[in-house]
């Protein structure tokens, strides 16, 4: 071999492990180029976008504007223009989640940098390839009926991947596309997917979409939990506001099991910015639904307390609110013993008298 290589291991997911490899950002963009395995290909594009995270995060905390390399967004947009297996494409323009990045920094986190970082990023690609974005989109479109094979899957994956990152690159042709989208989808999976796209831009159209949408599911219980679910995890500060109003819509009750998780669960769970605000107010929103749901429905209670469970990992602003509340909850006389076990599965019982 003449030249120094970039060796692909671990070839098909073949070990259930997680290497510790030193690939330079070089090599992750070297096999997200070339490897002819998918899953490596997959692993190079996660790897390298962490890293990319990582880097925007810090620079986003210390009040710069992140920056990103052409070559990766043009690496992705070589997929976008070339592959044949959309579902691994579809997959690969799936940025690491904030979560994901919550649990690589691991110590100190700021959810709002983290969700600036992410962004920031997915606006940077999809800008960049809002052409190539909005070519595979129409490309991709049905032609045919519905059909709910891998293949068709596949294409209605990437198909909806595409217009989820042009909306954030470009949002008015996004929100364009969107709304045709959602105006015409035969199927719940691309308009669903149209809906979720509004929902994160700004404006009458993703007021309008919402509205609509609710009324014309309104006695789909599985659908509206769905639609209350994607409001709750809007990652903008009035979505607490949002969520308050939409504990007064009359097909919301606490004592739905399904539709309180929907909502509340949602909120708590996957919405890292606005359940860990800086204020506090998204920790005692979710400690105060705790206490409500403890005396009627215990288990649902314990299960949304869960999403407290990385409350020592906050940097200390947060940290400090997180355990406020937590110590509302386990002060309360009425609270009973499935969510105390809870508390303490939290590791809070060191601390407690």
């Amino acid at each position: 071999v003449a030249n120094p290589a970039v060796p692909s291991l671990l070839r098909g997911f073949s070990a259930p492990v997680r290497l510790d490899f030193a690939l330079s950002a070089d090599d992750m963009l070297v096999l997200l180029e070339r490897d002819s395995d998918a899953f490596n290909r997959w692993q190079a594009a996660q790897g390298y976008a962490t890293q990319l995270l990582l880097e925007a995060v810090k620079a986003i905390q210390q009040g710069q504007a992140p920056t990103f390399p052409a070559r990766f967004v043009e690496a992705l947009g070589a997929l976008v223009d070339g592959s044949a297996d959309h579902a691994f494409v579809a997959q690969v323009l799936n940025l690491p989640s904030e979560a994901d990045m919550a649990r690589e920094i691991g110590t100190d986190i700021d959810p709002d940098a983290i969700v600036g970082a992410r962004k920031a990023l997915r606006s940077f690609v999809g800008r960049l390839l809002s052409d190539r974005l909005a070519a595979a989109h129409a490309r991709l479109a049905t032609t045919g009926s519905y059909s709910p094979d891998a293949a068709g899957a596949g294409r209605r994956a990437l198909r909806n991947a595409a217009l989820d990152l042009l909306a954030e690159g470009d949002p008015a042709r996004g929100t364009a596309l969107a709304q045709a989208q959602f105006a015409s989808s035969d199927n719940m999976t691309d308009r669903f997917a149209a809906l979720a796209v509004l929902a994160h831009v700004p404006g009458e159209a993703r007021e309008a979409a919402l509205a609509g949408f609710g009324r014309e599911f309104a006695e789909d219980p599985l659908v509206l939990d769905k639609w209350f679910a994607l409001q709750a995890s809007i990652p903008e500060a009035p979505t607490l506001d949002r969520v308050r109003a939409l504990m007064q819509h009359p097909a919301f009750s606490l004592t739905n099991p399904n539709r309180t998780r929907a909502l509340v669960g949602t909120f708590a769970m996957a919405n890292l910015s606005q359940f860990h605000r800086a204020n506090g107010a998204g920790h005692a929103f979710v400690a105060d639904m705790v206490l409500a749901l403890d005396g009627t429905n215990p288990q649902v209670a314990a299960r949304i307390l869960g999403s407290f469970r990385t409350w020592r990992a906050l940097e200390s602003g947060r940290r400090a609110q997180a355990e406020a509340a937590l110590r509302r909850v386990a002060a309360a006389p009425f609270f009973n013993d499935t969510a105390s076990t809870e508390i303490y599965t939290l590791s809070l019982h060191d601390a407690l008298p």
